[in-house]
Formats: C-alpha cells, sequence, structure tokens
C-alpha cells in the first residue's frame, strides 16, 4: 500500500468535494446547507492555500483525507490565531489517518508563528471530541442551540489547542505564509510523523 501526505492543489477539488459533499447533505457535522459547485470549491482551496496549510492523504494514488487550517476571526488583532477543520472518507476512518493529517498540519502551524488552533465541532460527536483531547485540545467554550440544520437545533463545541507559549513582554512576530516556508519541511515532518507511528507500534 503506497500512502503519501501533500499540499492540496486546485486540481484536487473534485475529489476533496467528493469527501466533502455527503458531511454537508447527510450531517450536521458542517453547518453548511449547500453543496459547493467543484469551480467554488476549487476556488476555496486556491484561497486557503495563499496563507495557510492545505494538506491531502493518498492511499494508493486516492485521497482519503484532508486537513486544512484556515482565518479564524477577520480582525487584525486574531491573526495569530487559526481554525482547524479535517474530513475523511468512511474507509479512511479509524486508521491512524486524521492524526497523520493533524500533526503535520499542527507543526506546520507553529513553524509559520500562529498561537491557538480551535476547532469548531458539532456536539454530541464523542469521536471528534476525544480525537481532539488526545491532540491536547480542550473545551473551552459551549453554544447551546446556535445553528439549525437538518431539522433540529445544533449545540456547538470550541476546542482550543495552544501552539505557542504566550509571555506578556512578548510581541508576536508576523504569521509567515505556508507558501514561503521551507517547501522540503512537509517532507520532514511526514517521515518524522510516520517514523513516530512506527515507533510505537513495536513497543
Amino acid at each position: 500500500m503506497n500512502e503519501q501526505l501533500r499540499f492540496a492543489s486546485e486540481d484536487d477539488a473534485e475529489a476533496l468535494l467528493a469527501i466533502y459533499a455527503p458531511y454537508v447533505a447527510d450531517t450536521v457535522i458542517t453547518y453548511e446547507y449547500e453543496v459547493p459547485s467543484v469551480s467554488e470549491f476549487r476556488e476555496r482551496i486556491a484561497s486557503i492555500a495563499k496563507k495557510f496549510p492545505y494538506l491531502v492523504y493518498e492511499v494508493d494514488g486516492q485521497i482519503v483525507g484532508y486537513a486544512y487550517g484556515n482565518t479564524f476571526r477577520t480582525r487584525a488583532a486574531f491573526q495569530w490565531d487559526v481554525e482547524t477543520s479535517i474530513y475523511l472518507t468512511e474507509d479512511a476512518k479509524h486508521k491512524g489517518i486524521a492524526k497523520k493529517l493533524y500533526d503535520v498540519l499542527l507543526a506546520l502551524l507553529r513553524a509559520q508563528g500562529f498561537y491557538h488552533a480551535y476547532a469548531y465541532i458539532d456536539i454530541p460527536n464523542e469521536a471528534s471530541t476525544r480525537f481532539h483531547k488526545k491532540l491536547g485540545f480542550e473545551e473551552i467554550a459551549v453554544y447551546p442551540s446556535c445553528a439549525f440544520k437538518l431539522g433540529r437545533w445544533c449545540t456547538l463545541s470550541c476546542m482550543e489547542l495552544s501552539l505557542t507559549e504566550i509571555t506578556e513582554d512578548r510581541v508576536p512576530s508576523a504569521i509567515v505564509p505556508i507558501t514561503d516556508l521551507d517547501a522540503s519541511l512537509l517532507l520532514q515532518l511526514f517521515h518524522e510523523t510516520t517514523k513516530e507511528e512506527r515507533m510505537e507500534r513495536s513497543l
């Protein structure tokens, strides 16, 4: 089995949309109502990838999952925060792929200079909540009945992960766009992630 973790491109739009569409149509994991078009999804990838990591995971040449960072809030003072998202095919779940994607995603976000990562989860969603807790995220807020989809009111959990230590006298440096990071960093992080996984399996 050949596995690869790489940056997404606009050419991946159709494959990524095929993964995302069922989440829109059949779940409250995303609060989006309408499945976007391929062209719209292509534009989303292009826009996000200018600044944030947008990663895909392939198994034998087929994309089975993707994860990315995106704008947390639009006001300038929030620029050191980032929101994270991840989507997998049903067959890719419970195989460690989500952790591989997130390990590299979070490492890249740290390298860019982000201080906090936030994940929003419709609850109850024990699998996603447990997954994020294992990575160090903590629930910091709950928004009861803040959205309505598929015939019910939805409650949203906000989970936070500290990426960089904050000191009161430290002025944060400008965020480095993902396109300005060393291209070899992704490969290095992927190798480190898979090496750690092999070591855990051997214990």
